[in-house]
């Protein structure tokens, strides 16, 4: 090699170390992609101080947020507030009081923007049976060829209750198999899913394009499995303080996961730093 090409080889070579170093700033967090926020994390400041809390969720730095309640807000109030702040909410949560109002809540969601309606949560009342989930695939896969004539996408996102097992079937397992999977997709929470003694990557990799989001949060060591809900404080924690391995989930998710969010249901400290915590945690986990 003469000493012009090694010169230009060198240059080159240069260059395009810099380019993978751009890069890996690029996507220095585990997706590439924008790192969202669950606002339930942020509940009681949400009702105290709407406007100041979106505020303060995007000075930490997430760009997207997931909505759980609409706190008797319009969507344009809402949506104002999310564009003031560099923000937007592709998705939100709803219960299963969403049946009677479905073309309401339908229309209510194309003017907020989103692009996923949830059912996030059955009452105890509502899990007692398999026969219970039967009835719910059936609903779901109608609600979903609803909301997609609005180019909204329908889906459910579970606790740790589904895996319960009716006469050995898993109920999870049977929403899966009754629902359509254009129709209806997932959003895979990591905690409870591992709570209940599942593996998020064993469900992924069977049906990458099942799981298009994903629900981030740690669980302290020292508290056993369950397949019953634990909504008080304690096992739950900052995104990397906790016994998850977040490497492996993050690996599978690779082809499938679209938006994920960060959601701490009870906090040691303040909601806002114990976000920020997570934020920083997976803004540098490679």
């Amino acid at each position: 090699m003469n000493l012009e090409h090694r010169r230009h080889f060198l240059r080159r070579a240069s260059q395009g170390m810099a380019g993978l170093a751009a890069l890996g700033r690029l996507r220095a967090n585990p997706l590439g992609l924008p790192i969202g926020l669950e606002l339930y994390t942020v509940r009681n400041e949400l009702e105290k101080d709407f406007a100041g809390t979106i505020k303060k969720v995007a000075a930490i730095g997430y760009k997207e947020v997931e909505l759980y309640a609409f706190l008797n807000k319009s969507a344009a109030e809402i949506r104002r507030a999310l564009d003031d702040n560099g923000l937007v909410c592709p998705v939100a949560h709803y219960d299963l009081t969403l049946q009677p109002r479905l073309a309401q809540e339908i229309d209510y969601a194309h003017h907020l923007g989103l692009k996923y309606m949830l059912v996030a949560w059955l009452t105890p009342e509502e899990r007692k049976s398999l026969d219970q989930y039967k009835r719910y695939a059936e609903f779901f896969n109608h609600a979903g060829a609803e909301t997609k004539q609005a180019g909204i996408q329908f889906g459910y996102h579970n606790h740790n209750f589904e895996f319960k097992t009716f006469n050995g079937v898993v109920a999870f397992d049977e929403l899966l198999r009754l629902t359509d999977p254009q129709l209806v997709k997932i959003e895979l929470d990591c905690f409870w899913m591992t709570y209940a003694g599942r593996d998020p990557v064993e469900y992924m990799k069977r049906d990458p394009a099942r799981y298009p989001i994903l629900h981030i949060k740690d669980r302290k060591p020292g508290y056993g499995l369950s397949t019953d809900v634990d909504d008080k404080p304690g096992p739950f924690t900052e995104v990397g303080r906790g016994i998850i391995n977040w490497k492996p989930i993050f690996a599978a998710a690779a082809t499938g996961v679209k938006h994920y969010f960060v959601e701490q249901d009870f906090c040691d400290r303040s909601p806002f730093e114990s976000a920020r915590i997570s934020y920083e945690y997976l803004k540098n986990l490679s």
